[in-house]
């Protein structure tokens, strides 16, 4: 394929060790054209939305958390029951798609990982990678982020594993209908919050908040991800000296909160400017601290 693309394909020749390739003997992966079809009606990555993905920013070439992703990744086939991601074949499409993207200051690199057709036995994997929109005004001005509950309680993880709550999966129709939620109530994102009162994510993001010299976020076991751009955030607020930790929280202690973030991996850090309507504090400093730390992240 041509050098230096805007958009480019890698599809995995066997994206588990635990299955059959779709071509023996075959390279681990191959090039192949974005704008042409290439998967299967079939496939249930389509018809099921049976599947885990994971988005990995990319900045002046680097893959930016790569392997807390890959582990990430191989922790979402398993909740699935999906086989095993070959990590290796995995690590070496996605640097080898990095390396044909046209030179950009910022990217991303998307992994997806089906079931594949029905009854084939062969899950269908892929990498794509492609330069980021423009989210410059979501990290300085801020976003505007109302509460929704989830319906779950924030157990959920214990006491229903086979919801797959903090797995990441292609059944993204509940994430992008609240984001359509949100904008019929004037705001741009959601954190959601558990059937019992308690802040959890954003349906694309992690929350951050700061109380007076500590950073904070919910937890983990509440059947929310385990984020990536959060523990570099945290890294770096440590480097300056706060303390870091993790704290179930209401609503009501979230808005007491000094200033808080959704961080993600493309979108990075985006300071919450209003929450349920009302206007929210922001730490204009320590955000563009933040995000120009994260943009020169090289691991």
């Amino acid at each position: 394929m041509e050098q230096m693309a805007l958009h480019v394909l890698a599809i995995l020749n066997q994206p588990s060790a635990d299955a059959p390739p779709h071509t023996p003997g075959a390279a681990p992966f191959a090039f192949a054209d974005a704008a042409e079809p290439h998967l299967s009606v079939m496939d249930l990555g389509v018809t099921r939305g049976d599947g885990i993905f994971e988005s990995i920013s990319v900045g002046h070439g680097h893959a930016q958390a790569l392997e807390h992703h890959l582990r990430r990744f191989a922790s979402s086939a398993a909740k699935l029951d999906l086989p095993a991601p070959d990590l290796d074949a995995w690590r070496e499409a996605i640097l080898a798609a990095i390396v044909e993207l046209e030179p950009g200051a910022e990217s991303w690199v998307k992994t997806v990982l089906t079931r594949g057709v029905e009854g084939d036995g062969r899950p269908t994997g892929w990498v794509y990678a492609a330069h980021t929109s423009d989210f410059s005004q979501a990290r300085t001005t801020g976003v505007r982020v109302v509460t929704l509950d989830r319906g779950y309680r924030h157990d959920v993880e214990q006491t229903s594993p086979w919801l797959l709550a903090g797995a990441k999966t292609l059944s993204y129709a509940v994430n992008r209908s609240v984001l359509r939620e949100a904008h019929r109530r004037d705001a741009d994102d959601v954190i959601f919050v558990s059937s019992d009162g308690f802040v959890l994510e954003g349906p694309t993001s992690s929350v951050v908040f700061r109380r007076g010299d500590r950073l904070l976020t919910p937890g983990t076991g509440l059947g929310i991800l385990d984020g990536t751009t959060q523990a570099n955030v945290f890294r770096y607020a440590e480097s300056l000296g706060f303390t870091t930790g993790f704290e179930l929280v209401t609503p009501d202690q979230l808005r007491s909160a000094d200033a808080a973030w959704l961080v993600s991996s493309v979108r990075l850090a985006a300071p919450v400017r209003a929450l349920d309507g009302a206007p929210f504090p922001v730490d204009a400093a320590l955000t563009a601290g933040i995000n120009e730390y994260l943009l020169a992240l090289t691991d």
